[in-house]
């Protein structure tokens, strides 16, 4: 369990059912494990900030030395919100227009990695035009190679990287780096262990470089007796061919859904049992609208009780909406329980409350940190009136 009865019933009785509740202890321990697993002297850790957006608990990356990964010019915003520097924040998005790409040198960051050379040539085009009150960028591309990347619709093919550098030198600019992204949710080591060499390889096409970003896509076991990332084995692999290049390299990695997603609980409460054909039917006062898209960032996630009545019954935990596959979780093993338990749904931290929705017009729960020992509330929680905003409408109906 992530912590005891007492408190899952006191944090329930302060804050309501449903919460996310995250605990900082678990999550400083994780950037620890993470950060001391690559020995590269050289090596800037940068936080994917597509997972969670929570002003909170970016302050806690920053804290801990890590920069962020953003995205979207969204990202960027929030990370900016939460104080971290421009200069700490590396965006390695797609298909800005230009105001976007506006905004970004605005903002000030000045590490880009682009995913075509479209948009190459529209960040090339944007800083021309901004140049006398903005920095000089950093400029890298995303590396698009389906023998190491898999069929993907982002990056630039090796066979493009002569445009590339003939378009960024055109504008008086360099390509000083490359980004390689695996995919999202990968526990295999072996998928970016076996392909250092092959990256570094096509790194060295760029007369400029000096740096690699070397993703993202590290996964989480969510099935706890399942593979794990062994991030000490990938450090000490990456370390040492990078080290054999005999030439100084920066090194990016940008752990996200690694780094944040064992540190949350759903924590939901039985609204409704029944039974069918020896089945246990769990209805909760949650819904699979606050976890991750299932068929984007898969749908397993554990389900406990601190109840511990015995025999065990298959149980499906479903949603307090009527959309057909609002299931939490199916056949799980729990004991027989009552409207009004506790259930809490482990390792929510990823893409939880940052692809949660209002589908079925249900506000979204509220997040809160448990830290040194206390708790406090970090996103308060909706109420309907979020339903109405930003529509426009002529009258309000009676009632």
């Amino acid at each position: 369990m992530p912590f005891d009865r007492e408190l899952a019933c006191e944090l329930l009785a302060t804050y309501g059912s449903p919460l996310y509740v995250y605990q900082s202890d678990r999550l400083q321990q994780t950037i620890e494990h993470i950060t001391q697993a690559i020995p590269y002297p050289r090596t800037h850790f940068h936080f994917a900030s597509v997972t969670n957006g929570n002003i909170a608990l970016l302050q806690i990356f920053q804290a801990s030395g890590w920069g962020l990964h953003a995205n979207t010019p969204g990202d960027i915003y929030l990370g900016i919100q939460a104080g971290f520097n421009p200069n700490q924040i590396v965006y390695s998005g797609s298909n800005l227009n230009r105001t976007e790409m506006e905004q970004v040198f605005n903002w000030g960051v000045t590490m880009l990695n682009l995913d075509s050379l479209a948009q190459l040539q529209l960040c090339c085009q944007v800083y021309q035009s901004l140049s006398e009150s903005v920095k000089t960028p950093r400029l890298g591309l995303r590396l698009n190679l389906p023998q190491l990347t898999g069929e993907s619709r982002i990056g630039v093919r090796p066979e493009e990287f002569g445009q590339a550098i003939a378009l960024t030198q055109s504008f008086g600019l360099t390509l000083r780096g490359l980004h390689f992204y695996r995919g999202t949710g990968t526990n295999a080591t072996k998928a970016f262990t076996q392909v250092i060499d092959r990256v570094l390889t096509i790194a060295k096409r760029l007369p400029d470089w000096d740096y690699l970003d070397f993703g993202g896509g590290f996964g989480y076991p969510y099935h706890h007796n399942g593979a794990a990332f062994n991030w000490e084995k990938f450090g000490v692999e990456l370390t040492q061919q990078l080290n054999n290049l005999g030439r100084d390299i920066d090194l990016v990695i940008e752990p996200g859904r690694a780094a944040i997603a064992g540190c949350a609980t759903l924590l939901a409460q039985v609204v409704s049992v029944k039974w069918q054909d020896g089945k246990q039917i769990l209805g909760v006062d949650t819904t699979v609208a606050n976890l991750s898209v299932p068929s984007v960032h898969g749908g397993y996630r554990e389900i406990v009780t601190w109840e511990k009545a015995t025999p065990l019954h298959p149980t499906d935990v479903c949603g307090n909406t009527t959309y057909s596959r609002d299931y939490l979780g199916r056949n799980c093993q729990l004991p027989a329980l009552k409207i009004g338990d506790i259930l809490a749904i482990l390792d929510v931290g990823a893409y939880g409350y940052a692809m949660s929705s209002h589908f079925l017009h249900r506000p979204r729960p509220a997040e809160v940190l448990l830290e040194h020992g206390n708790h406090r509330l970090i996103r308060l929680r909706e109420d309907y009136s979020v339903l109405l905003n930003n529509q426009e409408f002529v009258g309000w109906a009676n009632g």
